[in-house]
């Protein structure tokens, strides 16, 4: 896990937040979601510098419109999100 990753995993495991169990590194179809809760049907991913490249853009857009054909609601926040707004992170989780 990335050092942003852990700081969120933190806080959302263990039914942290609004008493719902998240996992992570969960496999989904074709692909391993950063954290992965089913009673909401969320996935939260975290992204790092290579997400923002042109290539890394891409791969993304595809990836995320697979998780919602399969009715899945995907979040996605930069590490930088985390390590300066966690609590607004957590916030943005919990309303979900």
């Amino acid at each position: 896990m990335t050092n942003a990753e852990k700081l969120l995993w933190m806080r959302l495991r263990g039914r942290q937040l609004k008493d719902l169990q998240f996992y992570r590194q969960k496999i989904v179809g074709n692909y391993i979601v950063d954290f992965y809760c089913p009673k909401a049907r969320m996935i939260v991913e975290l992204d790092g510098g290579q997400h923002y490249t042109e290539q890394g853009l891409e791969r993304d857009r595809v990836r995320s419109k697979y998780l919602t054909s399969q009715g899945l609601k995907v979040l996605r926040f930069s590490d930088r999100e985390v390590f300066e707004n966690l609590e607004d992170v957590l916030e943005k989780i919990f309303v979900n």
